[in-house]
């Protein structure tokens, strides 16, 4: 039988191996392979200008849809949802220095690739883009990694 000291020593080893296997898995949801491996992830701020005259429950629906994508974007490399997250809301700033802008998002991904990803390719997205061509008077996106200036 090992000493005490031993047989922690061998159970901790085996966890990290363990860990370290799980975290390096294929199959593993990107999100949190990238995390493990310690890539920043990468901000996506969308802001829109709606039209003036769009009745509020369109707009509200739009912002739904918008929301939405969180669960209904699916990345098919592992075929899983690759949004970290995504939230939203209409602009309530008392700064005065929106220039017309209505509405804001930020979208949350793992890597430059997902969104690359998301912006070229995915699907969902691009019908929802196309979903809101006509409501939308203008759009902003600015896209950053934190920390990196």
């Amino acid at each position: 039988m090992l000493p005490k000291h031993r047989a922690a020593a061998a159970i901790f080893l085996l966890l990290v191996f363990l860990l370290y296997t799980f975290f390096n898995e294929p199959s593993l949801p990107t999100p949190y392979r990238a995390t493990w491996r310690g890539k920043m992830s990468v901000t996506h701020t969308v802001l829109f200008q709606f039209k003036s005259d769009l009745p509020a429950a369109e707009v509200k629906a739009a912002c739904a849809r918008f929301l939405a994508l969180k669960e209904t974007c699916i990345h098919p490399t592992h075929n899983g949802n690759y949004i970290l997250s995504l939230k939203g809301g209409k602009d309530n700033s008392p700064e005065g220095l929106q220039n017309g802008i209505t509405h804001g998002f930020v979208v949350e991904f793992s890597s430059v690739e997902d969104r690359d990803y998301y912006v070229t390719n995915d699907p969902t997205h691009m019908a929802f883009v196309k979903s809101i061509e006509e409501l939308v008077e203008k759009a902003i996106v600015v896209d950053f990694k934190n920390g990196e200036y």
